[in-house]
């Protein structure tokens, strides 16, 4: 169906935007995602895509000329990492609030201080309920596939909500893999020009960001509450009908090994590859009953899906690529925990800390992680429910 090149994450993010006919792009560069908008600006100077870049002084007012453009009509994208993700944070909720259908790219990286550049995940989850779609990619390929589809599920008219595609500083916005490319116009007609349903328009005339009293507020956020839980329909259909345009199907998530796994391995971003591999290899060289969870779709959070996936799970470790100081689990592992007493799920829940500002989950690692938890599936007290990786094992 395409063709393979050999492309960094960042190079592979703008490739997608230049073949989704984006109308604006808005983005002030930050480390690591610095070559997204590099590439992209380069793809307008040289004449490439009939794009509108335009140039800011912060990451707060990129994200404000998306949300004015996405109003006009446009269709618009961004990127950011770290603190720029966090500059960002007051005009996030306004673009969900306004139901702008922006697609950003947030080049995952540790927030200061101490300064650092790699990755980690607290930018995102610092962020985790400003209202948008959120998806993780685990490799250059998915990062690419996912920011096509991103644009059909915020543009879509059951949802109509900002998606951002988090793709791990450095381990992929700076790895270059055999990426399979689509042909421009088979991207085209899976991504047909956007249709605005709301827009600001001088001949109909509409409000938007109206003040709104306590007897109206609570209406519009539960307005936007509805349209990302019909988000979740949505992310699913696409998956499907990317994966008969590619042969690459998507979804909220994806399984190995859970069929018969006493002990399963919860995770997002590039970990994920590290953890199946290593279940593999437990289970093809020595018999253990392990298996690994890939969490594609964080918000919405997919609990349907995860209750059916972790169903014959004796202990599921949950691993959090985020540090929430005071709180008593992680982003994650608290979604999880909430999930385990809403559906009444009866496994053992072990979350830990990893993988902060860079700090790598290894193979081995990984191996010590599910032989623990075969330990705790057989009756064993782990030596904490809640810890950092390194530390644990």
């Amino acid at each position: 169906m395409g063709r393979r090149i050999g492309l960094m994450g960042d190079e592979a993010v703008a490739y997608a935007v230049k073949q989704c006919d984006v109308g604006l792009v808005s983005a002030y560069p930050i480390t690591p995602q610095t070559i997204m908008v590099e590439r992209i600006s380069e793809y307008v100077a040289n004449g490439e895509i009939d794009t509108e870049f335009v140039c800011v002084e912060s990451e707060h007012s990129a994200l404000s000329v998306c949300v004015g453009a996405s109003l006009s009509g446009l269709r618009v994208f961004t990127a950011t990492a770290s603190q720029g993700l966090a500059l960002m944070h007051e005009v996030l909720y306004a673009a969900s609030g306004l139901r702008c259908p922006i697609v950003m790219a947030v080049a995952n990286r540790a927030l200061s201080a101490p300064l650092n550049i790699h990755c980690d995940h607290s930018d995102m989850m610092g962020s985790r309920d400003c209202g948008w779609v959120q998806v993780f990619a685990e490799n250059v390929q998915e990062a690419y596939d996912w920011v096509i589809q991103a644009f059909k599920i915020a543009e879509h008219p059951d949802v109509q909500l900002p998606t951002v595609v988090n793709l791990d500083g450095f381990t992929l916005t700076h790895c270059m893999e055999d990426v399979e490319v689509l042909e421009d116009e088979d991207v085209k007609k899976f991504l047909p020009p956007r249709k605005p349903i709301y827009w600001v328009d001088p001949k109909q005339p509409m409000t938007f960001g109206a003040w709104a009293m306590p007897n109206y507020y609570y209406k519009f956020k539960l307005q936007q509450q509805e349209a990302i839980m019909r988000s979740l329909k949505v992310v699913k259909e696409v998956g499907e009908e990317f994966g008969k345009l590619t042969g690459r199907r998507y979804d909220t998530l994806y399984g190995y090994g859970l069929e018969d796994a006493e002990v399963a391995v919860l995770s997002m971003g590039s970990t994920s590859g590290t953890i199946r591999y290593t279940a593999r290899r437990l289970r093809e060289s020595d018999g253990l009953k392990v298996g690994a969870l890939k969490l594609w779709l964080f918000r919405p959070f997919p609990e349907e899906d995860l209750v059916s996936a972790l169903e014959k799970v004796k202990v599921l470790i949950v691993l959090d690529r985020a540090l929430s100081p005071g709180a008593v689990f992680g982003p994650l592992g608290s979604d999880i925990a909430s999930l385990m007493v809403k559906h009444g799920l009866d496994f053992k829940l072990l979350n830990y800390t990893y993988g902060l500002g860079g700090d790598e989950v290894t193979p081995e690692m990984a191996e010590k992680l599910f032989k623990l938890g075969l330990k705790v599936a057989e009756g064993a007290k782990p030596p904490s429910l809640t810890g950092y990786v390194r530390e644990v094992v």
